[in-house]
């Protein structure tokens, strides 16, 4: 007797959970059909803008500069001229005596050695002003 009181009682129990957990399942699906219809569009803007503002900074920050140096870069290069004094990506300082396609020939030393390299292998066009008519650049 005492058994199919307790019998009973957890049966009772275990019908009502079923049934609340049905409720709370119907309830879920709605909720979730709900979110499902909002889902799609803002799913697409949560993944595509970080993607986007990356990049945003990334051109801002590395491709624009470099873009902008290269340029100035080029525009040395394309207007250098004998008798200018330059320094190569090698460290060697020397002044252009000629200039031939994508060649330029610098004088180098003090014997005014002459030496042939790439434009490209130029750095930089180095501002020299001569105070003295004999002082040498080499």
């Amino acid at each position: 007797m005492i058994f199919e009181k307790l019998l009973g009682i957890t049966t009772a129990l275990a019908e009502e959970a079923g049934s609340a957990a049905a409720a709370a399942g119907n309830a879920a699906a709605d909720g979730a059909a709900a979110v499902e219809q909002v889902n799609p569009v803002a799913a697409l803007v949560t993944t595509f803008l970080p993607m986007v503002l990356i990049f945003v900074v990334f051109y801002f920050m590395l491709i624009r500069p470099q873009r902008k140096k290269d340029k100035k870069v080029k525009e040395m290069l394309n207007n250098l001229k004998a008798g200018d004094r330059v320094c190569t990506i090698g460290g060697i300082y020397g002044t252009i005596i000629g200039i031939k396609d994508d060649t330029v020939t610098l004088s180098v030393g003090r014997d005014n050695m002459s030496m042939v390299i790439a434009r490209w292998g130029i750095r930089s066009v180095e501002e020299v002003t001569i105070e003295n008519d004999a002082e040498a650049l080499n």
